[in-house]
């Protein structure tokens, strides 16, 4: 059975983020909120629970999860990015963004593109997905909670405990979160290409 943990959307209380820091140290796959919809994460290095992930998800094993960073500090240690490209998702971070680059060699091969080398980055607007990252000082690998089946990611945190309460060690209540994916935008290559239309206004990089 998982936990079910209620954190204010604004003010996160830290006694609840350290015990759920805690579970993902563990090895735990959780349940969380983004400025998007809900996603599933665990730890970089946890290769049980990115199966666990798969499972839920019924993903292929090339899927490409997204390294949820918590700013673009940290989003430039596991991609390769230039100045022209950091000057350009500066403006648009923290946001409901997905941005494709060359990963780094900080980045596990098993989590890149196959063929490309690529891997997807983002920097949440969302107080508890960032109160999460600043206590773990270290990204959290993600995919967006939408399960087999579905057109939409759940978007009620009841919902999710009631659907994954033997498949996640942890659901964590921040309200009620959006139905829309992030927009994904890739400068991986020589020219920007807006892959998909999301939640974020993507005219910038059109």
């Amino acid at each position: 059975m998982s936990q079910f943990f209620s954190i204010h959307p604004e003010t996160p209380q830290g006694r609840l983020i350290n015990q759920a820091v805690e579970i993902l140290q563990s090895g735990g796959v959780i349940a969380y909120p983004t400025d998007s919809a809900y996603a599933l994460g665990c730890l970089l290095d946890n290769k049980s629970g990115a199966e666990r992930i798969k499972q839920i998800r019924k993903l292929e094993d090339d899927h490409n999860f997204t390294l949820v960073c918590q700013d673009l500090s940290e989003l430039s240690r596991y991609a390769r990015v230039d100045n022209a490209a950091y000057r350009q998702i500066k403006h648009s971070t923290p946001g409901p963004y997905t941005f494709i680059f060359e990963a780094s060699k900080e980045v596990p091969r098993r989590l890149m593109n196959p063929k490309r080398k690529t891997i997807g980055l983002r920097v949440p607007d969302n107080a508890i997905a960032q109160a999460l990252l600043r206590e773990l000082g270290e990204p959290l690998m993600s995919a967006t909670l939408l399960l087999p089946g579905d057109d939409y990611p759940l978007s009620d945190p009841y919902d999710i405990r009631t659907t994954l309460e033997r498949d996640v060690d942890l659901v964590i209540d921040g309200g009620y979160c959006g139905l829309d994916p992030t927009s994904v935008i890739d400068m991986s290559g020589d020219e920007t290409q807006v892959l998909r239309q999301g939640l974020g206004d993507t005219t910038d990089f059109a």
